[in-house]
C-alpha cells in the first residue's frame, strides 16, 4: 500500500476537485435565486407591482418562513434517502417557482412564490453542509466549507452584473420588463442542474468508483475516527440536536451573522441607487451592479484565506467573533460617510466580516454531531438563524420606510453582528474546536 500520507494527499485534492466546484455551482445558483428579488426591486418591480419599502422588504423575506417550515425533516430525508436524490428534488421544484417569478401579477402572488420558493429550497444548504461532512476530514472542513461558500460573494459579484445586464438588454424579449425577464433566465440553470446532480453525485465514499481501492479505505477511515471521537466526547441523539441549548445558542449566532448577509444582500442594491440622491451621482443599472459586486469580490478571497487559517490553528470561535464583529462596528457609519467611496469602503469591511465568519461557523456544529444527529442539529441552526432572513429585509424595509433612511436599518445590522461576536465568544469553552489531528492538505 502507498504511504498513507501520499494516499490522504491524492484522496482529498480528487474529492475537492470533484465534488466542491460542482457544489459551489448549485449554490451559485440557489443564492442567485434566492436575492435576485433585491436587483428587481429599485429596477422597475417595486413601480409595476406598486410596493412600499415594508411591502418589498416583506416579499424578500418571507421566503424564509417557508424556508423554515420544512428545514429539519427535509435534511433528515437527505440523510436518509442521500444526497444525490434529494438535492435534485430540491433542484427542478425550486426551479419551477423562480422561473414563474416572471409572471407575477401583483403584491399577493409574489408573497405566495417567495413563500413557495422557500419551502422548495428548505434543506439545500444545510443538506449541502451535511454531504460534506460525509467527504472531509474535520480538520479540513473550514476550508472546504470557505471554498463551497464562494459560491455566496461570486454569485453577488457575478450575478449583480449578469442580473443588470439581463435587466437592461432583456427588457421587451418576449413582451417582458427587463426584471421579468431576469427571472425567467434566472431561473432555468436550477431545473437544468437537476438532471446534472442526479447522475453526478455520489452518496458516500464507499459507492465512489472514482477513488481506487486505497484512496477509499483511507477516507471511509479517517471519517470513521472523527465519528468516534465526537461520540467518545458526547453522545449526540437526534432529539437532543433539535433542542439542546448549545444548539439553540448557535442558532442565534449564526442568525446575528446571515442577518448582515441577507440586509445587504436584498437591500445593497437599493442603498447604491440611494447614492444618486444623497451623493449628487449617476449610475446606470449595469455601473449600480458593478459597484454591487466590488464588496463581495473582496470578501471571496478573504473567506478563503480566513477558513483556511482557522483549520490550521484548530481555533473556531475567536475566527467567528473577530469577523463578526469588525463587519458589526463597520457598517452602521457607512451611511454618515461624506463619499460615496468611503461608504463603499464601510459596506466593503462589513460584507467581508460577513463571510469570513460564516465558513468556520459552520465547523462548529460537525465538532460534536455526527450522523442523523448531525442532520437535524446543522438544519435546525440554519432553520432558527434563517428567521433572519425574514427579519433582516422586512425590518431594514420598515425602518426605511418609518425614518426615510436606510441608517437606522444598518444600525440594526451593526447590533446583530455585534451580538453574534459576543455569543460566540461566551460559548467558547464549549463550542470552539479541540485541536485536530494534521491531515494532508486537499490543495
Amino acid at each position: 500500500m502507498a504511504d498513507s500520507s501520499e494516499v490522504g494527499r491524492a484522496t482529498l485534492r480528487k474529492v475537492t476537485l470533484r465534488l466542491v466546484p460542482f457544489l459551489g455551482l448549485l449554490y451559485f445558483v440557489n443564492y442567485l435565486d434566492r436575492v435576485n428579488i433585491g436587483f428587481a426591486g429599485p429596477s422597475g418591480m417595486k413601480t409595476d407591482l406598486g410596493l412600499t419599502e415594508t411591502a418589498f422588504g416583506f416579499a424578500s423575506g418571507i421566503f424564509f418562513l417557508g424556508y423554515l417550515v420544512l428545514e429539519v425533516p427535509s435534511n433528515l430525508a437527505l440523510h436518509r434517502f442521500g444526497a444525490r436524490r434529494w438535492i435534485a428534488r430540491i433542484l427542478i421544484t425550486w426551479g419551477i417557482i423562480a422561473t414563474a417569478m416572471a409572471f407575477v401579477p401583483n403584491e399577493p402572488v409574489l408573497h405566495i412564490l417567495r413563500f413557495a420558493m422557500g419551502v422548495a429550497e428548505a434543506g439545500f444548504f444545510p443538506g449541502i453542509l451535511l454531504y460534506l461532512t460525509y467527504w472531509f476530514p474535520q480538520a479540513q472542513r473550514a476550508k472546504v466549507v470557505a471554498l463551497f461558500m464562494t459560491a455566496v460573494p461570486l454569485s453577488t459579484a457575478l450575478g449583480s452584473t449578469v442580473s443588470s445586464l439581463l435587466i437592461q438588454y432583456g427588457h421587451g424579449i418576449f413582451g417582458l420588463s427587463g426584471w421579468r425577464f431576469m427571472f425567467l433566465v434566472e431561473g432555468v440553470p436550477a431545473m437544468l442542474l437537476a438532471f446534472v446532480t442526479w447522475y453526478f453525485l455520489t452518496d458516500r465514499p464507499e459507492q465512489a468508483s472514482w477513488l481506487n481501492d486505497d484512496e477509499r479505505a483511507w477516507l471511509t477511515e479517517q471519517l470513521a475516527a472523527d465519528d468516534t471521537a465526537a461520540q467518545r466526547s458526547e453522545h449526540w441523539t437526534v432529539r437532543k440536536s433539535l433542542t439542546h441549548p448549545r444548539i439553540l445558542a448557535l442558532a442565534l449566532i449564526y442568525g446575528g451573522i446571515a442577518y448582515g448577509l441577507y440586509a445587504l444582500g436584498f437591500f445593497l442594491p437599493t442603498i447604491i441607487d440611494g447614492f444618486q440622491q444623497q451623493y449628487g451621482t449617476h449610475y446606470s443599472v449595469v455601473q449600480r451592479g458593478l459597484i454591487n459586486a466590488v464588496p463581495y469580490v473582496i470578501g471571496a478571497v478573504v473567506m478563503v484565506w480566513w477558513g483556511r487559517h482557522g483549520d490550521r490553528s484548530g481555533e473556531r470561535a475567536w475566527h467567528v467573533a473577530l469577523p463578526a464583529l469588525l463587519g458589526g462596528l463597520a457598517i452602521p457609519v457607512a451611511l454618515y460617510l461624506g463619499n460615496p467611496f468611503a461608504a463603499m469602503a464601510a459596506v466593503t469591511v462589513c460584507a467581508v466580516g460577513v463571510l469570513a465568519a460564516l465558513p468556520t461557523f459552520w465547523a462548529l456544529p460537525s465538532t460534536f454531531l455526527t450522523g442523523a444527529a448531525a442532520a437535524g442539529g446543522i438544519a435546525m441552526i440554519n432553520s432558527i438563524g434563517n428567521i433572519s432572513g425574514f427579519g433582516a429585509p422586512y425590518v431594514t424595509g420598515w425602518l426605511k420606510d418609518w425614518t426615510g433612511t436606510q441608517r437606522a436599518g444598518l444600525w440594526v445590522v451593526g447590533a446583530c453582528m455585534v451580538a453574534s461576536a459576543i455569543g460566540a465568544l461566551i460559548l467558547r469553552r464549549r463550542t470552539a474546536a479541540r485541536t485536530l489531528p494534521e491531515l494532508p492538505s486537499a490543495v
